[in-house]
């Protein structure tokens, strides 16, 4: 709020000598409404971390700000400045700041308010989430066996977390990652990890059904918890997943990173919240992986141990649907199939599945399989195509086949015409925010809510998809 009423603070926005990211239209918009949960006050209102009178102290400038569309562009911030429509919300940002800061009870708040940003010089400018190696926390992993384990350990990396030790029972596992985090430590025994006070938060990529049991022993550890997809392979382990996430008090978070460590689809929720094409009404995910057999271990093929294709990979695209259809809670599977296609040498494998998913507001068709074609350059050329009631968002994640180079291709399409966005400078912030949350015993990477709900879909969805079939569980 300091940042978006203080019209001559944003004139840092066109100061060469500043070349910090964090100062432009972009990051101080994106940075606001990061931190709302779900991108309004009404989750905020409900936990009663925001008054009623504090919110209709914001909302005109609230909703004002999420339908602004920059005349030229997000990044012509010299047009912005011009713009009387960005005069008139900064304008109203200023009118809440006054209304807001005499009714905060809490000085912190009140002061950070009415903080005068503008007195500081360019040097002085540094990137606000930057690595406060007093606010990081140490964590570690137990189960290196799918290679997603790096990107879950880099991405808090990045942002000054300390990884101090892991286990694995694989010899070449751990050799590999060793090499790759010298600075960890390799226990025999993951108790070392479980008993150690100093670390609150254990991460795994284990075996799939193995990952629940970890999960479950570490949260009555008094650990939080960051999993890769998917959390579990059954309902039950589900059940009792959420049991003891309620008994401990605990994070449970799983890190589907086709959302979190994907720039496009990060945008394109930016884009969405900000009202860029209208209300969704219906999203279709694709998610192509190739399936190198000669890469594989031996569970890969195994139903019980990987959960299902569904379960597995279509869990990142239900993750996706609930995100993007603006609910965590209100979904329902309309139907399911899961089959094996191509590969009979490997019956327990399923090389293709769909699914098609419904809320109160939206329905959602999603295909996953293991048929990217040998001659693409990269794992798959996962789509996501988001309609809305004015205008809809295409993301090619990882290629576009049409040629142009690199990943995270996004097209918009509304009523002014169709352009691709460039989402080369997003943030990141899942890694950010779980460590917040770790720290402050908040909400703000994902709700526990839709961590629960996208499994509870995809399992579903795979138990629908399997019955009457050799795969039926």
């Amino acid at each position: 709020m300091a940042e978006l009423s203080d019209v001559e603070l944003q004139q840092r926005w066109v100061d060469r000598r500043i070349t910090n990211p964090h100062w432009s239209f972009v990051e101080f918009v994106s940075c606001y409404f990061t931190d709302l949960p779900d991108s309004d006050y009404e989750t905020l209102v409900r936990r009663g971390v925001v008054s009623d009178a504090e919110y209709r102290c914001v909302r005109d400038f609230h909703e004002h700000l999420a339908v602004y569309q920059a005349p030229k562009g997000d990044f012509d911030a010299e047009a912005i400045l011009r713009d009387p429509k960005w005069q008139q919300i900064v304008s109203m940002a200023k009118q809440s700041v006054l209304t807001l800061a005499p009714i905060l009870v809490n000085q912190d708040e009140r002061n950070a308010l009415l903080a005068e940003p503008r007195a500081l010089e360019p040097k002085d400018f540094t990137w606000p989430h930057s690595r406060d190696r007093t606010m990081t926390i140490k964590f570690a992993a137990i189960g290196l066996n799918h290679s997603h384990i790096y990107g879950q350990v880099n991405l808090l990396l990045r942002e000054g977390a300390e990884l101090v030790a892991f286990h694995s029972p694989e010899d070449d596992l751990a050799a590999q990652f060793a090499e790759k985090f010298p600075q960890a430590k390799r226990v025999a025994d993951r108790r070392a990890i479980l008993e150690d006070a100093s670390i609150p938060l254990v991460l795994t990529a284990a075996i799939l059904n193995e990952r629940a049991a970890i999960s479950i022993e570490a949260m009555r550890h008094g650990k939080d918890v960051m999993s890769d997809k998917p959390g579990m392979t059954s309902l039950a382990q589900l059940a009792e997943i959420k049991e003891v996430q309620a008994e401990t008090g605990r994070i449970y978070s799983v890190c589907y990173s086709e959302h979190f460590e994907t720039p496009a689809t990060v945008k394109a929720g930016e884009l969405v919240k900000a009202g860029a094409i209208g209300q969704v009404i219906n999203t279709v995910g694709l998610g192509p992986h190739a399936i190198r057999n000669n890469q594989r271990p031996d569970w890969f093929f195994d139903r019980k141990r990987y959960g299902g294709i569904l379960t597995d990979i279509g869990s990142h695209q239900c993750e996706q649907f609930l995100f993007f259809s603006g609910t965590d809670t209100e979904a329902e599977v309309i139907s399911a199939t899961v089959n094996n296609r191509g590969n009979p040498d490997t019956p327990g494998l399923q090389d293709v599945g769909d699914m098609h998913l419904r809320t109160p507001n939206t329905t959602g068709y999603v295909r996953v399989d293991w048929f990217t074609p040998a001659g693409l350059p990269t794992w798959g050329d996962g789509r996501l195509t988001i309609l809305g009631t004015e205008g809809y968002i295409e993301l090619r994640k990882y290629i576009d086949i049409a040629g142009r180079p690199g990943t995270d291709h996004l097209f918009l399409v509304d009523g002014k015409g169709v352009q691709q966005v460039d989402c080369s400078g997003v943030e990141l912030p899942y890694g950010r925010q779980l460590i917040t949350d770790v720290l402050n015993r908040t909400e703000t990477a994902m709700p526990q809510v839709r961590a629960f709900k996208a499994m509870e879909l995809a399992l579903t969805a795979q138990a629908m998809a399997e019955r009457g079939t050799v795969w039926a569980q």
